[in-house]
């Protein structure tokens, strides 16, 4: 299928972010940032769930999504969609956040947020081509 290669690249996209993110909190870094509220959001309550990353929850669901891409049919496509869209709200949460409580804007989120929204638009392309096909 022609769309399992651009979900792949958009999903290794957001493997980097979400692994150099993942790495930035553990290592107890400050980001490199030029929008300069990055530390502001990576230290903020809104970084963790539950005691853990939401950038590393970040990377699991992107580890996922290339993984769907790789497998045939209407099951993976479904699925596909279902993480995508959830992982598209959340990241509208943590815009939110950032635009309200935060009250500072991290560039590696934002690339985050229009990742999440491609590997989701291109999950339902390809769940409506898998149906019609």
């Amino acid at each position: 299928m022609r769309l399992r290669t651009p979900i792949a690249v958009a999903c290794v996209v957001g493997i980097a972010i979400a692994a150099y993110l993942t790495y930035v909190h553990y290592a107890h870094t400050s980001p490199v940032c030029t929008t300069g509220g990055c530390e502001k959001v990576q230290k903020s309550k809104y970084a963790e769930l539950g005691n853990v990353p939401v950038a590393l929850l970040g990377l699991v669901a992107y580890v996922t999504l290339l993984g769907l891409a790789f497998v045939r049919g209407v099951n993976a496509a479904t699925a596909g969609v279902f993480v995508a869209a959830v992982g598209v709200v959340f990241s509208g949460y943590l815009l939110w956040a950032q635009l309200g409580p935060i009250d500072a804007i991290c560039q590696w989120c934002l690339g985050n947020d229009v990742t999440i929204a491609v590997v989701a638009a291109l999950y339902v392309v390809r769940l409506l081509t898998e149906e019609s096909g």
